[in-house]
Parts: C-alpha cells; sequence; structure tokens
C-alpha cells in the first residue's frame, strides 16, 4: 500500500500507463528508491539493497 501511494505522487489516480513512457516510469522509480525512509533508518531502498546483496557475495 505505502509503494502504491509513492507511485500515486507520480502518477495520480486514473493515470493510463498504457501512455507513460518507460523512461518516466524509470525516473519515478529512482526517485522513489532513492528516498530516505524512516523504516529503514533513514537509508535509502537503494542503499538497504545494496547492502543485502553484497553480504550473499
Amino acid at each position: 500500500e505505502n509503494a502504491n501511494g509513492l507511485l500515486r505522487e507520480f502518477f495520480p489516480k486514473g493515470s493510463d500507463f498504457s501512455k507513460v513512457v518507460e523512461g518516466e516510469l524509470a525516473d519515478a522509480l529512482a526517485k522513489i528508491n532513492g528516498r530516505p525512509r524512516k523504516c529503514l533508518g533513514w537509508k535509502t531502498a537503494h542503499e538497504v539493497f545494496t547492502e543485502e546483496v553484497l553480504r550473499l557475495i
């Protein structure tokens, strides 16, 4: 639900995703994943993902 709310900041309810260009979506996702989040200890989703991947190596 939270992710849906974040996407709604870029694409309001009723947006036709068939008309959204791939670059537009990629830009929105990069901005969302680059946003610090309280639930992640003020790290970005990208930072947390990268840390987890590096643990697996």
